[in-house]
């Protein structure tokens, strides 16, 4: 996430402001948590302070990531439900 800030920003001094905020993160957050937060910020392209803060706000961390969610969530197989040849 450190080397994204630098890597994204035009001016060095920008990315070393956002360093310094996910290091302000580490204060309020355990490690682990913050890792977790970071990763998932870095798999959903919104590697920003902002994304990482709103992460560990809302608890995301803490859940299973994107990839599993959506593979464990399926359609139910009844009457009711209309596959794609429906809307052509």
């Amino acid at each position: 996430m450190v080397k994204r800030q630098l890597e994204d920003r035009p001016h060095p001094e920008h990315g070393y402001r956002a360093c310094l905020g996910l290091l302000n993160l580490a204060r309020r957050y355990d490690r682990p948590r913050l890792e977790k937060a970071c990763e998932r910020a870095l798999a959903i392209r919104s590697a920003s302070y902002q994304s990482v803060a709103s992460i560990l706000k809302q608890g995301l961390d803490r859940l299973p990531p994107e990839e599993e969610v959506g593979a464990q969530e399926e359609l139910p197989l009844h009457g009711n439900v209309r596959g794609a040849g429906y809307y052509h």
